[in-house]
């Protein structure tokens, strides 16, 4: 392969990665055309793109560009690499990944980067894929926010509601009598 063609391919990796922070690194040797195309569709559905690489492109088109997130993912690169990258959370990467393991065990997961992290095989998709998504976090924070609150109304809404509960019993009873 000539300079300037190597040179292409690591300008066109580069800008496909500008502004990623977070990729999932698979070994695409194994799986057939349509078993790719099933995967591609179901990544394109999220927001994700899978692009086969040439482990020492990706890693100078990393490198050439001074402030990218990416630095220090080039451990995951060995052998025949497919890099997975996109807008949707690291996450949801992993639970798709994970699920895609589950129908195809020949499916090598080689890792996850992501905030300077690499997290390694198998286990470390599994680990990654647990966290939660950006908007999974979002409503937890949410929820921890609100649940003063929650608790302070039922706090005040409790015996009031008693008390009522009492009055109407008595109002109930004392026609009758």
């Amino acid at each position: 392969m000539s300079k300037q063609v190597k040179s292409l391919i690591e300008r066109e990796t580069a800008k496909r990665l500008k502004g990623v922070d977070a990729v999932a690194v698979i070994n695409p040797r194994g799986i057939n055309a349509i078993k790719n195309n099933h995967i591609r569709r179901k990544l394109r559905e999220k927001g994700l793109r899978m692009t086969v690489v040439k482990n020492t492109m990706a890693k100078r088109a990393v490198s050439a560009d001074g402030a990218s997130k990416l630095k220090g993912f080039d451990t995951l690169l060995e052998g025949p690499s497919a890099v997975i990258y996109g807008t949707a959370s690291v996450s949801t990467i992993a639970r798709l990944l994970m699920d895609e393991k589950k129908l195809d065990e020949k499916i090598e997961l080689r890792g996850i980067f992501f905030d300077g992290e690499v997290y390694v095989g198998d286990k470390g998709v599994e680990q990654v894929s647990k966290l939660p998504t950006r908007e999974e976090a979002v409503a937890q924070i949410v929820t921890l926010i609100l649940s003063p609150g929650k608790n302070l109304a039922g706090a005040l809404k409790g015996p009031g509601g008693r008390l009522a509960g009492i009055i109407k019993a008595i109002e109930e009873k004392a026609p009758k009598e």
